[in-house]
């Protein structure tokens, strides 16, 4: 028999959860100081841009990069771990927060996980189009913000139904947010196929590894959120998805973070 899943209980596992994310993001924050392979793993940002090119007595619009700045890849990698510790523990310790959660949860809505997933859902996504050659400053800008979008669509789907029997469910920010979500997507989809028959064929494996199971962990969200408004039994307890939640989100953070861990570990 399936124990009860209370407020109670909910805040107990996240802590745990919490903890868990929290002992990896410092561990890859350690490894990414201490392991020179891993701290030597470095993204490259450029910034594209149009340059007027002088051929005699005129001239030519042309296409050119510069080099912004680098960033660790072990920092946001780090970076996705803790802010999602960091939800967790906003959720389990200030008891204004705490009580603000339990109401929440009570009328079917959790803002913070929102919030949270804007944050380090982008986050990991911008790395996997990232590993597959979007570079530019300002594909990446663009890509954080519509996954981050896509997100909040999830916290007006919550706020739109909250008490709504469920034949009278407005699917709107739904499908709204799932158009939203599957623009990054499209941008990576692009890169992976336009790419020569010789890259692909030199592209690391654990960066497929990557974007396989991600794709698949990032489509486990929305159908625990349609179980939630239309699934039967324990799907009638809003409860049963938050926990879902947690667990999918859990999963899909750690399977990005070791899998970036060992392929920066392989030989070149």
């Amino acid at each position: 028999m399936t124990k009860e899943i209370t407020p109670q209980s909910l805040r107990r596992f996240n802590i745990i959860m919490g903890g868990v994310h929290l002992f990896q993001g410092l561990l890859m924050i350690v490894l990414g100081l201490t392991v020179s392979q891993f701290g030597d793993f470095k993204m490259r940002i450029f910034q594209n841009y149009l340059t007027y090119v002088e051929v005699g007595d005129s001239g030519y619009l042309d296409f050119a990069r510069a080099e912004v700045f680098t960033l660790p890849f072990f920092a946001l990698v780090a970076s996705f771990l803790l802010i999602s510790a960091g939800a967790h523990a906003l959720i389990s310790f200030p008891k204004k927060l705490n009580a603000m959660y339990t109401k929440d949860l009570e009328k079917g809505i959790n803002k913070l996980r929102w919030f949270e997933y804007a944050l380090s859902s982008s986050v990991m996504i911008v790395l996997i189009a990232y590993l597959f050659g979007i570079w530019d400053i300002a594909s990446l800008v663009l890509i954080f913000f519509v996954n981050a979008s896509m997100n909040l669509f999830g916290l007006v789907m919550e706020q739109l139904n909250s008490g709504k029997i469920k034949d009278k469910v407005d699917w709107g920010p739904f499908i709204w947010g799932t158009v939203a979500g599957l623009a990054p997507w499209i941008a990576i989809i692009l890169y992976m196929t336009g790419a020569t028959a010789e890259a692909t064929a030199q592209t690391p494996w654990f960066v497929w590894a990557i974007v396989g199971t991600y794709f698949v962990a990032f489509n486990t969200f929305p159908i625990n959120m349609i179980l939630q408004y239309i699934g039967k039994g324990k799907w009638q307890n809003y409860l049963y998805g938050e926990r879902g939640y947690i667990v999918l989100s859990l999963v899909a953070k750690t399977i990005l973070a070791w899998l970036v861990l060992v392929g920066a570990l392989q030989p070149s």
